[in-house]
């Protein structure tokens, strides 16, 4: 048996608890697959280097509209990929060698699994340690579906790297990974079909963006809502039975339906640590799980799986291992998300549909892209501002936005909200420039004078 001072199960976000103040630790880090994790090589940064060139692709053919003469002739797929993972997949490779290079360090190729309290198998290995940060993220989601498993079919740990663009690509699922990919292949040239069990996209969302995304992408793509797949095969091409509506033949298919926490094969119960029903690892405010000193971070406590979150619960798990006297909390109330499809979607705080189901009194403030001179010069009809606030304290409940550079607008409106300022001091006490597209926001903001 190896014993350590500490042991991270994950090297994506858990490998950045890591910094020269732990030098003095005897630490092992366990991770089957490439460091850097989900976001750096299966998610974020390989997802959004793709939504760029896919922005890029649409606004070539849609800016007649605007009276410029341009045209699409497709992408280089080969290139596009040799861009991205030529670049991707050398840091996760230096990440392994530095980490193995450190005397103090010892990296473990394998799943963890535990055996008993603060002892874990590691492939052949058994290792214990004093203390354990899990960090080992999530899986796609798999539905099943009669014959899907006798499938080649792809989820989002391998549709960016295929070999080739399909002609036809059919996506199961209605939440942000089958919204981002829609909009990727939609703009390479592929024709998308997308089938949802739900009537709407992006069932979590405010209400008014499900309705907006959702007439976008209905008449972007072909999609199916409210239906159910009944079959699945693949001859050469994949062949999709359908409930309700006609069979659909396609060249891939992508399985969409979510992500579940790596709890499976951890086997955390049989080391003490607790998960609630869905399988996601319970921590307290200082990240602590029910087993004395095991901590826990990221995809595999939290349903909203968001790289963001992640790196800061890594910075509380860094300073709490180093200074039990002195823990500090991980602050989660203001928690910013955002979709990277075209129109990008971004949210803070509560949706309408969450104030109305427990009766907290509210205000609210619609600006449409398009009542804004930005708005004019982009001629925009799809963007939006909403936002949410309490009519007494007149500070911000919830801030939604759905259009050009929805992500960036977003971060304003959440600084506001962990600072505690009111709409009436963030919309008077500064200067918007004029004509850039924040004046959406402002313009929102003002919408509350009226109440």
């Amino acid at each position: 048996m190896h014993h350590h001072d500490l042991l991270i199960i994950g090297a994506g976000s858990g490998n950045t608890i890591i910094g020269p103040e732990h030098d003095h630790l005897n630490i092992a880090i366990a991770e089957p697959a490439e460091f850097g994790g989900t976001c750096m090589n299966r998610g974020c940064i390989p997802s959004k280097m793709l939504v760029y060139a896919a922005d890029l692709s649409l606004y070539a053919q849609t800016a007649n509209k605007l009276g410029v003469n341009s045209s699409f002739s497709g992408v280089e797929w080969e290139e596009i990929q040799t861009r991205i993972f030529g670049r991707i997949d050398p840091i996760a490779e230096a990440g392994l060698n530095y980490r193995e290079s450190l005397e103090n360090v010892t990296v473990y190729k394998d799943k963890a699994s535990f055996i008993s309290e603060n002892t874990l198998s590691i492939g052949e290995e058994i290792i214990s340690a004093n203390q354990i940060v899990i960090a080992a993220g999530a899986h796609p989601d798999i539905p099943q579906l009669p014959g899907l498993q006798e499938t080649p079919f792809h989820t989002s740990d391998s549709i960016m790297r295929i070999s080739q663009l399909p002609d036809r690509i059919v996506i199961i699922g209605g939440g942000f990974i089958a919204i981002e990919m829609a909009h990727v292949f939609g703009a390479f040239g592929s024709e998308v079909v997308m089938i949802l069990r739900s009537n709407e996209f992006l069932r979590e969302a405010d209400s008014s963006i499900r309705e907006r995304i959702s007439e976008i992408y209905k008449n972007r793509f072909t999609v199916h809502f409210s239906e159910e797949v009944e079959h699945v095969s693949h001859e050469g091409k994949f062949f999709i039975k359908l409930k309700r509506e006609s069979d659909i033949e396609a060249d891939e298919l992508l399985i969409a339906t979510g992500r579940n926490p790596n709890t499976v094969f951890l086997e955390p119960e049989k080391g003490g640590v607790l998960c609630n029903e869905s399988g996601y690892i319970i921590t307290d405010e200082h990240l602590r799980t029910s087993a004395t000193g095991v901590w826990a971070l990221g995809d595999i406590t939290n349903p909203l799986q968001l790289k963001h979150t992640a790196n800061a619960e890594a910075r509380v798990i860094s300073h709490n291992l180093l200074n039990p006297e002195d823990l500090i909390k991980i602050d989660r109330s203001v928690t910013p998300k955002a979709v990277f499809g075209n129109p990008q979607i971004a949210s803070a705080g509560f949706s309408e549909d969450e104030l109305l189901r427990d009766n907290v009194p509210h205000l609210k403030s619609i600006r449409e892209y398009s009542d804004t001179a930005f708005g004019w010069a982009m001629e925009d009809e799809q963007g939006f501002v909403k936002l949410l606030i309490d009519p007494s304290t007149r500070l911000l409940l919830g801030a939604h936005i759905i259009g050009y550079q929805a992500s960036t607008l977003i971060q304003q409106l959440v600084t506001a909200m962990n600072f505690s300022i009111t709409v009436d001091e963030l919309a008077r006490n500064q200067l918007y420039v004029h004509p850039a597209l924040p004046e959406v926001i402002e313009q929102a903001l003002l919408g509350f004078e009226e109440k």
